[in-house]
């Protein structure tokens, strides 16, 4: 039940395919210390493989100051730098490249707003976060800063390309 492309209409079939491979989308995830030592890590794994996005990359490390400085760059020079910077390296993290149809704003919807007390009942932060600092998880908030954060917490062959026997049965042909 997919859409019917004339094959001897490139253009058609070349737009088609242009727009299909925009949809899908990758993302960095990242679920904070807070998360992991509240033993929230396969729960919110779950709650991502659940919606169906496709989980390509995964691992857990310890952020360093270094990475820290890396990831958050455009904060380093701001007051509130020094805190994030000391709780997200105060415990390891699990890292995650989760790809689909938007990605990145299917993971941000589910994530809720940065204020856990501020989140919709639903979200992940809604769900478990009460504190702004403490909030669990990160996405990558576009697709510039998936493409940055992904190459700094995954080296190209640790991201895995398969498919899955729910491919078309979690979004339509011409959603993907």
């Amino acid at each position: 039940m997919g859409i019917e492309i004339d094959p001897s209409n490139s253009h058609k079939r070349k737009t088609l395919e242009k727009v299909i491979h925009m949809a899908t989308e990758r993302t960095l995830i990242l679920i904070k210390p807070d998360a992991v030592q509240r033993r929230l890590a396969g729960t919110l794994l779950s709650r991502f493989e659940n919606k169906g996005l496709k989980i390509i990359g995964l691992k857990m490390l310890q952020v360093t100051k270094e990475l820290s400085a890396e990831h958050y760059a455009e904060h380093v020079e701001k007051p509130f730098y020094p805190l994030l910077e000391e709780f997200i390296t105060a415990g390891p993290v699990v890292a995650i490249v989760a790809e689909g149809p938007e990605a990145i704003s299917v993971v941000r919807s589910m994530m809720g707003s940065t204020n856990g007390r501020e989140s919709a009942p639903g979200t992940i932060r809604g769900d478990y976060g009460v504190s702004r600092q403490m909030n669990l998880v990160h996405g990558s908030d576009g697709p510039e800063a998936a493409t940055r954060e992904i190459k700094i917490y995954f080296k190209p062959e640790e991201l895995i390309e398969y498919s899955t026997s729910l491919g078309g049965w979690v979004c339509a042909d011409d959603e993907k």
